[in-house]
């Protein structure tokens, strides 16, 4: 399986802010990924507030939350570009494939732990980064980790079978 990830290559400066921190204006952003490269010339009148989502989105990759950057979840809605700079990013779609799904995405099929989807992604890489961090889990963690993520049909029960499930298969 080839390796499928988003690199992100920020060029920016550093500007003191009326708050006492810091703005950042992007100058270049680029991209490498596994099917070619992105350049996007910002300019001087940047914000530094493009997103990863926009990013992803505008490149007819997944648009919706959760992502997977330098073995951290985090929601790509609101995670400013600049800040990921060199980051590695893994999507839902990077984790796997449908003949070989990482772990996390079979135990979700196995136990039927999504079922309208609204939750899914979310649910699936925050579980697939919590396993790559600590491999065997115990319920407490698991329900701690994914505590952020919300499910609108009430499978909680299924996720969390679904999440010890690749921990014990993993």
């Amino acid at each position: 399986m080839t390796d499928k990830f988003i690199s992100i290559e920020a060029i920016s400066k550093r500007y003191p802010g009326a708050d006492g921190g810091e703005i950042a204006v992007f100058e270049n952003l680029w991209m490498s990924m596994a099917r070619g490269e992105f350049g996007c010339v910002i300019g001087h009148s940047g914000c530094g507030k493009t997103t990863v989502l926009n990013i992803l989105a505008g490149l007819d990759a997944p648009s919706e939350g959760t992502v997977i950057v330098d073995g951290q979840a985090i929601r790509s809605c609101i995670t400013r570009a600049v800040d990921i700079g060199g980051g590695k990013i893994t999507t839902l779609e990077g984790l796997g494939s449908p003949q070989a799904p990482h772990p996390v995405q079979a135990a979700f099929i196995a136990e039927q732990a999504a079922q309208c989807g609204y939750c899914a992604n979310g649910m699936i890489m925050t579980a697939a980064a919590l396993l790559a961090a600590t491999p065997h889990p115990d319920e407490a963690q698991i329900r701690t980790e994914l505590a952020g993520n919300l499910c609108r049909c009430g499978s909680h029960v299924r996720v969390l079978a679904a999440v010890l499930r690749a921990a014990k298969e993993g």
